[in-house]
């Protein structure tokens, strides 16, 4: 998180509470700011048609990019951190109205017709009683919210002091090729025992763990518009095409697919 970032202020959409009112939508440009740990009612969808949220919720970080969506339920404490310019929208729902919805946080691939169905919503005044239409708009938006799956970009953080020191050494350095014992050893602890914290607090080994970092830098990247090959350079790999291929391994398609797949 940058020191240089201002403090966001949570707007309040999230906290009213109105039935009448079953989904509010929201849009605004944000520049280097972090709003800080925060819940409310409403659930939310919080996604970006350009820029970079980094999201904190339960020790496990997410990033919101134009390829992605983040789905928060209703009070669930979490964090956002826009990196440079971030077109924002969110959608926060009404606690009557999320029967049906997931009741857990996660990232997932966003479709185009969901998409506009986020940009229409966003459209309508909320100051204004709701027409018939825009609640048929809100229905089909609430099955299709019903209906999201979560992808396997988001990365598990911990507050256990000593891994807490390790996880920090490698969210530093994303490229680093040292092996767990490097990290034991600086860490003042054996190999085994680092491995262990890792099952135990991250619900991964080590290796898996720095696979899952380098593939959400990667999705935060491609978000950015960086070439493929530059990303795989970044990352510490020796040809894009093994980056290619532990990319392809992991979410099932290429970098490139993974791409056009999220254009409008």
């Amino acid at each position: 998180m940058n020191n240089d970032n201002q403090t966001y202020k949570v707007v309040d959409f999230g906290f009213q509470v109105n039935p009448e009112l079953p989904i509010i939508g929201y849009t605004e440009k944000v520049t280097n700011a972090v709003c800080l740990s925060h819940s409310h009612p409403r659930a939310q969808l919080i996604y970006a048609t350009s820029g970079v949220m980094n999201v904190v919720v339960d020790n496990q970080i997410w990033v919101v990019n134009p390829l992605q969506g983040l789905w928060i339920p209703g009070n669930t404490e979490h964090e956002v951190s826009f990196q440079k310019d971030v077109n924002l929208y969110s959608v926060f729902i009404d606690p009557s109205f999320v029967k049906g919805l997931p009741v857990a946080s996660f990232s997932f691939d966003i479709s185009v017709f969901l998409k506009q169905l986020v940009f229409k919503i966003i459209s309508f005044d909320s100051n204004q009683p709701i027409t018939n239409s825009e609640r048929r708009i809100m229905d089909v938006f609430l099955d299709e919210m019903a209906l999201i799956e979560p992808s396997a970009t988001f990365l598990p953080t911990t507050n256990h002091q000593r891994l807490k020191n390790v996880v920090q050494l490698l969210l530093n350095d994303v490229a680093s090729k040292y092996t767990i014992e490097y990290y034991a050893e600086i860490s003042s602890m054996s190999s085994r025992t680092l491995s262990r914290l890792f099952i135990k607090e991250l619900g991964m080994n080590f290796s898996d763990w720095r696979i899952r970092l380098k593939l959400l830098e990667a999705i935060k990247r491609l978000g950015e518009k960086q070439s493929v090959k530059e990303i795989a350079f970044d990352l510490g790999y020796e040809t894009t095409s093994a980056f290619i291929f532990m990319f392809k391994k992991h979410l099932g398609k290429t970098p490139s697919n993974y791409i056009l797949e999220s254009i409008e």
